[in-house]
């Protein structure tokens, strides 16, 4: 294998750049030529890259997001995209590719995979439900921004004796909504995997409240409800002054923590050595601390990671 690619897609995250990174530092201790699509696919269906050495990959490691970019592609969702995608990297003689991403973009991974190409996958996600990985690229970076926001909210909240409910990313998944309201002390994680009883919620609210203690922390993943709603029935059932605070895309930004830029490294790192020992159509992965490689069909059709020990964990706290 002489010249390989890389590319971003889907959502940032952190984490990115260090993947990059480390791929890129492998495959030249291996010979090999590297070159970087930008935009993710979108860059790929115009051919649009650049090369990749470890100049150009100088200064990227403490950087949050991806330097190569990202951005969504409809044309190569098509079969002819695809084609198309798969003629542009035989004339840029392109031997093997890299993806970091998602689910979408993983599933772009697989389609190239079928029509020829060698891929191996990264899973970068901050919403951690992409099977097959303990975790993946951001998780950890997202989670600390968030705690540091719950923590700041936090004083606010008992200096004014509100209720503040604070929406987080994840879509269909409750990880860092749950995992946040553990390592926060929140008093309720709404999570999309476990039915929420607002009633008993505000009952057990103006219980607290009786008891002396006149503030409280919900945090709701975008999945599970609108914290508009919540908060006005939240007020209404029970008086306390309630706010709603959407941290939004803050949560993909800023330096990766040192778990996600040693996470980052590995799985680059792995990623170059699988194209060169042969693998073909795998993503990497986190086992019990172990990078493994599952094959990309085996990930994009299976379900995404069950939290039940963190609810049951969650539980147990009384969140």
């Amino acid at each position: 294998m002489k010249k390989i690619g890389i590319l971003t897609s889907g959502g940032d995250c952190s984490g990115m750049n260090a993947c990059i990174r480390a791929a890129v530092r492998t495959a030249i201790r291996m010979n090999m030529e590297v070159v970087g699509f930008r935009k993710g696919y979108l860059g790929l269906m115009k051919g649009d890259c650049i090369p990749l050495d470890t100049k150009a990959v100088s200064g990227i490691l403490h950087r949050g997001g991806t330097f190569l970019q990202s951005a969504r592609s409809e044309e190569f969702r098509t079969p002819e995209g695809q084609k198309k995608a798969m003629e542009i990297l035989a004339n840029l003689k392109i031997d093997g590719l890299v993806v970091i991403g998602g689910d979408g973009s993983l599933k772009g991974a697989q389609a190239l995979h079928r029509l020829g190409m060698p891929v191996i996958g990264v899973p970068a996600s901050i919403d951690n439900d992409i099977p097959y990985t303990d975790m993946a690229l951001g998780v950890d970076s997202a989670l600390n921004n968030i705690i540091y926001a719950v923590d700041c909210i936090k004083d606010t909240a008992s200096s004014h004796a509100r209720a503040f409910v604070i929406e987080v990313m994840g879509r269909n998944s409750g990880y860092l909504a749950s995992i946040a309201a553990i390592a926060s002390g929140a008093e309720y994680a709404l999570v999309p995997e476990r039915e929420t009883d607002l009633a008993e919620i505000c009952q057990q609210l103006r219980a607290r409240y009786e008891e002396g203690r006149d503030n409280a922390i919900i945090i709701l993943a975008e999945g599970a409800g609108h914290g508009d709603e919540i908060a006005a029935t939240i007020k209404d059932a029970i008086g306390f002054e309630t706010r709603v605070t959407v941290l939004g895309h803050y949560q993909r930004g800023g330096a990766p923590t040192v778990f996600d830029r040693l996470l980052a490294s590995r799985f680059g790192k792995n990623a170059v050595e699988f194209l060169a020992n042969g693998q073909r159509g795998v993503m990497v992965g986190l086992s019990c601390n172990s990078v493994l490689s599952t094959p990309i069909d085996d990930v994009v059709k299976g379900e995404k990671r069950p939290q039940d020990e963190v609810l049951r964990l969650a539980e147990v706290l009384g969140i």
